[in-house]
């Protein structure tokens, strides 16, 4: 099975970043967004979060409710996707290496025993918001939940047998705060 679709989560309230619309953040002149949508040219991309997600190519859905969190957004981009998508890349839009996440996911084997490939950063975190997972098993750890609505990614994950992914090219980096973001500006060369 290859990979033929792209859910990118947007709708977060971006507190970290004093409530600022983090798709729309900018490293040398390009929102992140943009350079996630970059990294998964050519694939099915649905985009949840507000209307402002919107690129030609790009379907935009909104969780329900709005800001319920990654699980209740994870939820909506995966009932936007056709029902024949056997794998998906979930990925965060905040993601300024989006490029080098998505060659490590889409060049590993995803083992037939496992439901999911998830990027595993320098410090050891499973970063879940940059992994691939299988569409079936998603579909049905979604379903087992009694609520989407601010439900922890533990819920969902507890559910599915994963493999972690070294990220061997320091990509799964994202941008959490304005001290991330000008921090990455500084060092960054293109």
């Amino acid at each position: 099975m290859t990979v033929t679709a792209a859910l990118v989560l947007g709708g977060g309230r971006a507190t970290r970043l004093g409530g600022a619309d983090k798709a729309a953040v900018e490293i040398a002149g390009v929102p992140l967004v943009e350079r996630v949508y970059a990294a998964v040219r050519g694939l099915t991309v649905i985009a949840v979060g507000p209307p402002s997600l919107a690129r030609p190519g790009v379907t935009v859905v909104r969780e329900e409710p709005p800001f319920g969190g990654p699980v209740a957004a994870l939820a909506a981009g995966v009932a936007a996707l056709a029902p024949g998508i056997g794998e998906v890349l979930v990925l965060a839009c905040d993601l300024p290496r989006a490029a080098g996440i998505v060659d490590q996911l889409t060049a590993a084997p995803l083992p037939d025993d496992a439901d999911a490939l998830v990027l595993r950063d320098a410090g050891g975190r499973l970063q879940w918001l940059a992994a691939r997972y299988r569409m079936a098993p998603l579909r049905r750890a979604l379903a087992a939940l009694p609520a989407v609505d601010g439900a922890p990614m533990r819920a969902v994950l507890d559910g599915l047998r994963f493999v972690a992914l070294d990220d061997d090219r320091d990509a799964a980096l994202d941008l959490d705060t304005w001290a991330d973001v000008e921090g990455y500006r500084d060092g960054y060369r293109d």
